[in-house]
């Protein structure tokens, strides 16, 4: 299977400060590029990694080291299974969330609007929802609220209410479809980023992602050893914002809390007061580089 090379791989690696007897999770397999990397820094330690797609789990086979597990679920579970693996807390937790070239370049998958089928999106393709499910059944409300929320579409009411009046007769059958009912909600010489932005909604919708990211963030919080890193690489800025806020307070939302005498109470030390960035030729090499943010907290 062809997956992406993984983004700043070097500096999230090193964020982990691994310890060779140490325990750590991949939130995230994917191809396995950051658990090959954590391995390849452990010596009697070990590694957890996770993900939903059977195509991970595939991918994870080819890994054979009595020192690496893999589960497929969702990491919204990832304590649970800790768990149920008699591990209490562990050294150091990486994420690269958002999706990856493997999924792109997969037409049967339905992420692209470059792509013929119908629009899928779906991560873990053992649910039941998919895009095209959203787009035939949901709501003029509910289509404005996702792309204004997730998509960050400044003109959201129109791209729903074209696509309310594109399906009266009847339902869409592909994405070819669904691009000419919006077509006259994109503005000239942005097609590609506003296109990018409506199926990034709907992929979030689709995946629920957002709400699963705030609730693996607060399972870190009793996960994570003192001194233990947590390591983050983001895409766009709903999601940024989320971790940037879960780094600061301990909160997702961002609200902090305080001592009896006024002393903010922070659950983690952040190191990267600056978001780390892909260097030029990391970004010429690698596409999705281009918008990832990479964040490290340790945990106090």
């Amino acid at each position: 299977m062809d997956y992406h090379k993984p983004v700043l791989l070097k500096e999230s690696i090193d964020g982990l400060n691994i310890h060779q007897d140490g325990t750590y999770v991949d939130l995230t397999f994917g191809g396995g590029g950051h658990s090959r990397e954590i391995l390849s820094r452990l010596d009697k330690g070990r590694l957890i990694a996770f993900d939903q797609d059977a195509d991970a789990e595939a991918e994870s086979k080819q890994i054979s080291d009595s020192r690496f597990t893999f589960i497929r679920s969702n990491f919204r579970f990832f304590r649970n299974f800790l768990r149920y693996l008699k591990i209490d807390q562990v050294d150091g937790i990486i994420a690269d969330l958002g999706i990856s070239s493997h999924h792109i370049d997969d037409p049967e998958r339905g992420f692209t609007f470059r792509g013929a089928a119908g629009p899928d999106m779906r991560m873990n393709r053992d649910s039941t929802v998919t895009a095209l499910d959203i787009i035939n059944k949901y709501s003029f409300d509910d289509l404005r609220k996702i792309m204004r929320q997730y998509g960050e579409v400044h003109n959201a009411g129109k791209v729903a209410a074209s696509i309310i009046k594109a399906r009266e007769n009847q339902d869409f059958k592909d994405t070819k479809e669904l691009l000419e009912a919006i077509s006259s909600c994109v503005p000239p010489r942005q097609e590609s980023k506003y296109l990018a932005r409506v199926f990034q909604a709907l992929r979030i919708e689709v995946n629920n992602e957002i709400e699963i990211l705030k609730q693996m963030l607060l399972q870190v919080l009793f996960s994570l050893e003192k001194g233990g890193r947590l390591v983050i690489i983001s895409y766009h800025s709903l999601e940024d914002r989320i971790v940037k806020n879960f780094m600061r307070t301990g909160k997702p939302e961002g609200s902090l809390d305080k001592d009896f005498f006024g002393n903010p109470l922070v659950p983690f030390e952040v190191l990267t007061r600056k978001v780390i960035v892909a260097g030029q030729k990391e970004v010429e090499d690698n596409k999705r580089a281009r918008s990832a943010r990479l964040r490290i907290a340790k945990r106090i």
